[in-house]
């Protein structure tokens, strides 16, 4: 299934993506109200059997909302590609390097992404986000697929220099509008082998980055394993997973975003997600 979170005629709902538009499944499943609530009531399978006497909506009739609106946690990993912590010149790590982004700073699929008055250094990061599911603490690693719900694309912006003011990267992750999430939530059983799929950013059509989501250096249950260690994961949480190479700020010259420009995160079988540059 693809899920999606939108808003339609002033109210919020969620549904399952189709070809010729959505299924209206906030109307069909009216005590469950929202993605977070699908997945902390272990409802999948409930909302594919009632998927068929939902009401259709097309797509353009509704406006979309970052995948999972309101995470109770969005914690990001850096340099968790080689490409991109040699283009950074930071050393091996024996362990991921964290940070956290608030629900807040979220933007939705097609949402324009405001550039701040405050940079010149505005980048694009694209990610694969994983989706919690099934929550718990301290999961092991060979268990941790059975929390994952599915897989979004995510542009993890940054603002390079209020990321670079000190060794702490929370200011420059965390401007508004500048964590785009979507377009849908695929869900896990959707895929066969994650690892073979392709990751890749365009800027105004021009290709920035283009690896593999096996070329993590700490794939998503090591990932699980380690941040569920430390803080315990609820239905719906998000885990960003890291940015491969050929960021904008290592370029030369770098290569910044700029209103008027367009920014897109593709991942092969999970989607297209696209914003302006406002």
């Amino acid at each position: 299934m693809k899920l999606v979170s939108f808003e339609y005629q002033g109210r919020p709902g969620w549904g399952i993506a189709e070809e010729q538009g959505l299924r209206d499944m906030s109307a069909a499943l009216p005590g469950i109200a929202s993605l977070k609530a699908l997945l902390a009531a272990d409802a999948l399978d409930a909302a594919r059997e009632a998927a068929a006497s939902a009401p259709s909506l097309a797509m353009d009739a509704v406006t979309l909302l970052p995948v999972i609106p309101d995470p109770s946690k969005i914690i990001c990993c850096g340099l968790n590609y080689d490409e991109h912590r040699i283009e950074s010149n930071n050393p091996e790590r024996g362990h991921p390097t964290l940070f956290v982004r608030f629900a807040d700073s979220q933007a939705a699929h097609g949402a324009r992404v405001e550039h701040p008055p405050e940079t010149t250094k505005l980048d694009y990061e694209a990610e694969l986000a994983v989706v919690i599911g099934h929550g718990g603490r301290r999961i092991a690693r060979d268990a941790a697929w059975s929390h994952v719900a599915g897989y979004a694309c995510y542009n993890d912006i940054s603002v390079r220099d209020w990321q670079k003011h000190s060794s702490q990267m929370t200011p420059g992750k965390n401007f508004p509008t500048t964590g785009s999430f979507g377009p849908w939530l695929v869900t896990r059983d959707e895929i066969d082998d994650l690892a073979s799929l392709a990751i890749r950013s365009r800027l105004n059509g021009k290709v920035m980055q283009d690896a593999h989501l096996g070329d993590m250096i700490f794939d998503i249950p090591q990932l699980i394993e380690y941040i569920s260690t430390f803080t315990p994961l609820s239905p719906g949480d998000v885990i960003l997973t890291g940015t491969p190479g050929g960021v904008g700020l290592r370029r030369d010259p770098p290569v910044f975003m700029k209103p008027g420009d367009r920014i897109e995160v593709e991942i092969e079988k999970i989607g297209l997600l696209a914003n302006p540059i406002v």
